[in-house]
């Protein structure tokens, strides 16, 4: 059997390459590394030197099966295969919280096509998401055939680099996008107060399209901070890291939070919001957890003032490492293996 993978604002660089820094191409990357040999899908045909890109109508669908990012396609995806084939084969990979949807319509469309086609989840609390909305949304023997599975995604630990200790404590916007979801007014407030007591340095790397909006022009218009498009690679981007003291995340719901987790394990003190998303990703006993704006400069502002002793209170929480203990609940390994296992089970092996 073989493997395709279909992701609607997939883009590929001259050279080649996957490009784009968000966590779907992120995650196109990291499908073809467990994957290798996969087909993406395109508008038009395109041999590359490590994968082909075919429209999906020109696919194969006797022994391919397509991994769809897009999954309230999958439906459609599958009309497009039958047109050519007897049974095809779809699998869905949700790699995003399921609050992105709120409209009726859209929450029954993903439960439908959770319920007729395998899926696999970002990580475990998505899985469950995915679970109560099939039970909710679909019929009964829909929802009792209907087969998920999940692990958290983690990071590639072999990219995390020294760290380079700046000489002003640097705080990161942690995400490259101001929608509404993340609340970035609330991550300006906050910082704008500490930004007030002790002298930090705010950087914030957006996706293009969102340079120019409100947020991000108010926020570039305060002295400490530094608000640009995204580096260039992901050398660039953990070399940052590196160099990151601490990260406010402000965001309302996340369906595992890739970006804090990469940040963390670069060395950066992070200060969450107490909500479920959070805990689900962090040690019972995480000492940064704030209800209230005032709790979160607060912490922030011992993160920046006192971060030896925000770090020490880290591996206190773990009793031991707390750099071991991310590397142990969040390595890309248990990620890859459990993705093409099942992906082993539901079709079978994988050529």
């Amino acid at each position: 059997m073989k493997i395709a993978i279909q992701h609607e604002f997939l883009t590929v660089d001259a050279e080649g390459r996957v490009a784009g820094h968000d966590a779907g191409d992120t995650l196109v990357r990291r499908l073809l590394r467990v994957f290798p040999g996969a087909t993406l899908i395109g508008p038009r045909t395109h041999r590359y030197p490590d994968f082909d890109v075919v429209p999906l109508e020109m696919l194969d669908g006797n022994d391919t099966v397509l991994i769809n990012m897009d999954v309230i396609d999958s439906a459609a995806a599958w009309r497009t295969l039958r047109a050519t084939c007897e049974k095809p084969k779809v699998m869905n990979f949700v790699w995003w919280s399921t609050s992105r949807y709120s409209e009726a319509v859209e929450m029954a469309e993903l439960a439908l096509a959770c319920a007729l086609f395998p899926t696999f989840a970002n990580s475990e609390r998505t899985m469950r998401a995915i679970s109560e909305s099939v039970r909710r949304w679909t019929v009964k023997p829909l929802a009792e055939r209907a087969r998920i599975g999940g692990v958290n995604l983690g990071i590639r630990l072999e990219h995390v680099q020294a760290r380079q200790e700046p000489a002003t404590p640097v705080v990161l916007y942690p995400a490259i996008y101001v929608s509404q979801r993340k609340q970035p007014g609330l991550f300006i407030d906050v910082v704008s107060k500490v930004a007030k007591k002790t002298p930090i340095v705010v950087e914030a790397r957006l996706s293009e399209a969102h340079l120019v909006s409100e947020p991000a022009m108010r926020l570039s218009r305060e002295h400490w901070a530094k608000v640009g498009p995204l580096v260039p690679s992901r050398h660039d981007y953990w070399k940052a890291l590196a160099r990151t003291t601490a990260f406010l995340a402000t965001a309302e719901d996340e369906s595992y939070g890739l970006e804090y987790i990469e940040a963390l394990v670069a060395g950066a003190i992070g200060v969450f919001p107490d909500r479920e998303w959070a805990r689900a990703i962090l040690p019972e006993k995480y000492p940064f957890f704030y209800k209230t704006p005032a709790e979160a400069e607060a912490q922030l502002l011992r993160a920046v003032t006192d971060t030896a002793a925000c770090r020490a209170e880290l591996d206190k929480a773990v009793n031991g490492s707390f750099a071991d203990w991310l590397r142990d609940h969040h390595d890309e390994d248990n990620f890859e293996s459990s993705i093409a296992e099942h992906v082993t089970r539901w079709f079978g092996p994988i050529s």
